[in-house]
């Protein structure tokens, strides 16, 4: 939501934003950070117990479900990721985001599942030559993206906020 209101005139004039919806983005934003922070908190306990307890090699159904799923997905989220772009869409960022954490996952898994085998050197390859550098780009573009954006001044939302 904006602060910033246009006029039937055609220009542009400030409007503060009222004390009401101040608390409640504040009180959003506080529910945000502690619901990440007790689930990055739980996720800790969870990920040495599973380090303890899963084999080490495991046979699965469905593998090539699994990939070709999962590599779709990388097709529609570069695919929505350039049609917004071409479209000069904002939304842009959020896709291109998304496509640069997804490849980030693509070369993970395919080199640490390949570990032991002769296909970890394509899969380094692939990672290092394309997967990596392509997630790289992205995040260098949104951030790029950030940086131009016309941000209003920061202001406390209310008492306790002026560190956030």
């Amino acid at each position: 939501m904006t602060d910033i209101r246009t006029d039937p005139g055609g220009g542009a004039r400030n409007k503060a934003p009222s004390t009401e919806l101040l608390e409640r983005i504040r009180r959003q934003r506080r529910h945000t950070l502690e619901l990440l922070t007790v689930s990055a908190v739980g996720l800790v306990p969870w990920t040495v117990l599973l380090w303890f307890t899963l084999p080490s090699g495991y046979t699965v159904r469905q593998y090539r479900t699994a990939w070709v799923g999962f590599d779709a997905l990388l097709v529609l989220a570069m695919a929505c990721t350039a049609l917004l772009g071409w479209r000069r869409h904002r939304a842009v960022a959020v896709a291109a985001t998304a496509t640069a954490a997804l490849l980030l996952c693509d070369a993970w898994f395919d080199v640490s599942l390949a570990l032991g085998t002769p296909d970890v050197w394509l899969s380094a390859a692939l990672a290092v030559a394309v997967e990596l550098p392509l997630a790289w780009f992205l995040v260098r573009r949104v951030l790029g993206m950030l940086s131009l954006a016309q941000w209003p001044p920061r202001t406390p939302l209310a008492d306790g906020d002026e560190d956030c």
